[in-house]
C-alpha cells in the first residue's frame, strides 16, 4: 500500500509522460507560490494549461476528479495568474485541466479532463 505522497507522485509522473507522449511542453512541475501550488503547467498550441492531478487506488469515494471543489479551483487560478505574471507573459491563452490517475492492482487507467474548470 502506498502512502499518499508517494501516490501522488507516481500520479505526477505518470501524467508527465503522458502529457509529453501527447505533445505536450511540460514547463513546470510543482510549481510553488505565496499563493498555492500546481502540480503540473504546460504548454500546447500557444495554450498555458495549469493541470492539477489527482491519483486513487479506490473510486469507493469517488472518482479523483470529484475532489476538485469551487475552493480548490479557485486556488489554482490564483496560482496561474501569479505564475503568468511573474513569467511576464501578456495576454495569455490559459485552461485548466485534471488528469485523474487510476492505480489498481497492476492497471492503470489515465483520464484527461480538458477545460475542468
Amino acid at each position: 500500500m502506498l502512502n499518499k505522497k508517494t501516490l501522488g507522485k507516481f500520479g505526477e509522473k505518470i501524467s508527465v509522460q503522458y502529457l509529453k507522449k501527447k505533445n505536450y511542453q511540460v514547463v513546470e512541475k510543482n510549481y510553488r507560490c505565496r499563493a498555492g501550488e500546481i502540480d503540473i503547467i504546460a504548454k500546447k498550441d500557444n495554450i498555458f494549461i495549469f493541470i492539477e492531478v489527482k491519483t486513487r487506488t479506490s473510486i469507493l469515494y469517488g472518482e479523483p476528479v470529484e475532489s476538485i471543489n469551487h475552493i480548490k479551483a479557485e486556488k489554482i487560478r490564483k496560482v496561474a495568474q501569479y505564475y503568468l505574471s511573474s513569467a511576464c507573459v501578456d495576454e495569455p491563452r490559459v485552461r485548466f485541466d485534471v488528469i485523474s490517475v487510476q492505480k489498481a492492482y497492476r492497471k492503470i487507467i489515465i483520464s484527461h479532463l480538458k477545460n475542468a474548470f
